[in-house]
């Protein structure tokens, strides 16, 4: 939970619930009107989901821009999924160009919050050479992390 997140008045936590809620039901219109206010100031799950919506054209023409600086601004504030989320951004070249580096360091800082998805996705990058070198100890590592101790 951001700082913003715990700093939150009653009605702010009840608009806030509301906007998730329009997400959760597919309202993508009125979730993305009621935490953009969020996102703009400053709250890194309203950004993750603000990104989400703008990358996939939810309730809002699709704009890869704005996808990126809502992923970024959410990930930088160390919210997890959003970190994990830029990580394919770069991994996919969604939204940005492919980038193995910044792939390789998003998914690290995931993973280093235990997101065994990002370390998942490490294991898989290392084991194919996907944008990295293809380095089989690398791999077996990532697996290990993410809970994989069979491989």
């Amino acid at each position: 939970m951001s700082e913003l997140a715990s700093n939150r008045t009653d009605d702010e936590e009840m608009e806030f619930s509301s906007g998730l809620a329009a997400f959760e039901a597919k309202n993508f219109p009125q979730a993305m009107a009621m935490l953009t206010p969020f996102a703009d100031k400053g709250d890194a799950h309203a950004q993750h989901m603000l990104a989400i919506m703008y990358q996939n054209g939810l309730g809002t023409v699709r704009s890869d821009e704005r996808a990126y600086h809502y992923m970024l601004q959410s990930a930088e504030q160390g919210y997890a999924i959003a970190q994990h989320g830029i990580g394919f951004m770069y991994l996919e070249g969604e939204c940005v160009e492919k980038n193995g580096e910044k792939a390789v360091e998003w998914f690290t800082k995931a993973g280093d919050q235990g997101l065994q998805g990002s370390l998942t996705t490490l294991g898989m990058m290392y084991e194919q050479g996907s944008l990295v070198e293809q380095d089989a100890a690398k791999a077996k590592a990532y697996y290990k992390a993410a809970g994989f101790d069979d491989l």
